[in-house]
């Protein structure tokens, strides 16, 4: 199960950018996810429940975003979406081409939570 792994670096990767915000916990976080990675959503979402507990992640939202392979065909130019296995050019049936969407994984953003600086002096 590579989700925990990649998971695991994404919840490195969130916990330290929340804390150098100065946040006291972390309200969301949005991923985008190539499906040529070959990670499966489900897995994600289990991996993130269970790595975020007890962390500034527990009880955050987790939203992924799947994001379908697309390939440039370097015969003819033709762009075109497709699933992971049939990546021939629809347009002149070239089997040169190029994967151009399929394999990202990103943080797209992370909302958190921080305290105001007025919070911060009543206590």
């Amino acid at each position: 199960m590579h989700e925990l792994g990649i998971m695991t670096g994404v919840m490195d990767a969130v916990t330290t950018s929340a804390q150098q915000a100065g946040a006291t916990r972390v309200l969301k976080v949005s991923l985008s996810v190539g499906e040529m990675t070959e990670a499966i959503e489900d897995a994600l979402m289990f991996a993130f429940e269970a790595l975020s507990e007890g962390t500034l992640c527990e009880d955050a939202e987790l939203q992924i975003t799947m994001v379908k392979p697309k390939s440039r065909c370097l015969e003819c130019g033709a762009e075109y979406e497709h699933d992971r296995f049939h990546m021939l050019c629809p347009e002149c049936g070239s089997f040169a081409t190029e994967l151009i969407a399929g394999r990202e994984l990103q943080i797209d953003s992370i909302e958190v939570d921080i305290p105001d600086d007025d919070e911060e002096n009543e206590d």
